[in-house]
């Protein structure tokens, strides 16, 4: 059986995962749906010095300490910027990387420099601490603020993602307007060393696609 772990989004929780959290572990997998500190039930720790390297730390000491081997690191949307620095930090406890709807960045990059300015301007709705982005109105109303330090640090890499066994990308078609992950998709759709999915769904896709989701991570 596999091993999956699932980094939500900015402002939302392992709650995010639920429905597919549900499905794998119905069929025998080890699954860890994380919130990244200073977030949702974590976000008693938000302050100004949380960032990308604190969550990059929430995973790869969610891998050491339950003794994960051969991981699917699974990350949506900023959650990509979090699976790539851990996997780069921990490679030997990491098999396989799925982006669902998510930045895939390289070595300086960070999330304020691999999305659009519609993105942009929405992380600059900071809240009254001035170190937190907030929720955008439609999201669910579980979602917290999310540390506006995160978005703004570059990634540092030591190495590119070739080396991992899996590397998947699910793009969601489904947008209302321009997607900010567009570029990403049709870079690595061409890129054969990468498979690239599309689903007729918004952002959302753990809500609102997870049976095809589900089929995805486990044909890997």
């Amino acid at each position: 059986m596999a091993t999956f772990v699932l980094v939500p989004g900015m402002c939302h929780g392992g709650w995010s995962y639920e429905p597919l959290t549900e499905r794998l572990r119905q069929r025998g997998h080890r699954v860890y749906p994380l919130t990244l500190t200073g977030l949702s039930e974590r976000g008693h720790l938000l302050n100004a010095g949380v960032n990308l390297e604190t969550h990059v730390q929430d995973v790869v000491g969610v891998l050491q300490v339950e003794n994960v081997e051969d991981a699917v690191l699974v990350g949506h949307s900023y959650g990509g910027m979090v699976i790539t620095g851990a996997a780069d930090r921990v490679p030997e406890r990491v098999g396989s990387l799925v982006y669902l709807d998510a930045v895939v960045p390289r070595h300086g990059d960070s999330c304020w420099t691999l999305v659009s300015d519609q993105e942009r301007a929405w992380y600059m709705d900071v809240t009254d601490s001035g170190h937190a982005v907030r929720p955008l109105p439609f999201f669910d109303p579980r979602a917290t603020p999310h540390p506006l330090a995160s978005l703004l640090q570059p990634i540092q890499l030591s190495d590119d993602l070739g080396r991992f066994r899996r590397r998947d990308y699910v793009y969601a078609a489904g947008w209302a307007g321009e997607s900010p992950f567009t570029p990403i998709y049709q870079r690595l759709r061409d890129d054969p060393t990468w498979t690239t999915h599309a689903l007729d769904s918004r952002h959302n896709l753990m809500r609102d696609a997870p049976d095809e989701l589900l089929k995805i991570l486990l044909n890997g």
